[in-house]
């Protein structure tokens, strides 16, 4: 079995398999990094401006679904990895099945918070608000998929 293709694998490198592994969140943060560096000298008042801000936020998104989707759960959620294992301490058992909607929960409430600090109108307030929006979305459809379904959709139970 020494076809080309095999020995490929074998002598792929290290920083090329990681790469090939985690392509997508890799590029995920390679774009919301485009967007934060666009917007830092765009005009928020000019529509590519205003697109770089809303994009910083729907990426923003993007990558948490992605990283958390792939290291945090919640039972019944098809949106994220499943849940084998059980903790004998009640507490850490929620904490572990739940880890996911608690992560979105503490860190909109961070943003929440950093929101109603800024001024909504600025540079930076707009992002943020769009980053609150896109938590609070998130949060929904973790919670709603866990209960309800959508017929013809591979994440529906």
């Amino acid at each position: 079995m020494n076809t080309p293709e095999v020995k490929r694998k074998r002598h792929r490198s290290p920083l090329r398999h990681f790469f090939h592994e985690h392509s997508l969140s890799v590029t995920a943060i390679a774009l919301l990094t485009l967007w934060i560096v666009l917007y830092c000298s765009a005009d928020p008042s000019t529509h590519i401006g205003a697109f770089y801000g809303n994009a910083i936020a729907d990426w923003s998104g993007s990558v948490v679904i992605i990283l958390g989707t792939k290291f945090l759960t919640e039972v019944g959620s098809a949106e994220s990895k499943p849940y084998h294992g059980h903790c004998k301490n009640p507490v850490t058992n929620f904490l572990m099945r739940h880890s996911l909607l608690i992560f979105l929960f503490i860190t909109g409430v961070g943003w929440a918070i950093l929101y109603c600090k800024m001024d909504c109108n600025s540079k930076w307030g707009q992002v943020v608000g769009n980053i609150v929006s896109e938590w609070i979305q998130m949060g929904g459809l973790v919670f709603l998929t866990k209960r309800l379904i959508e017929r013809g959709s591979k994440e529906s139970k």
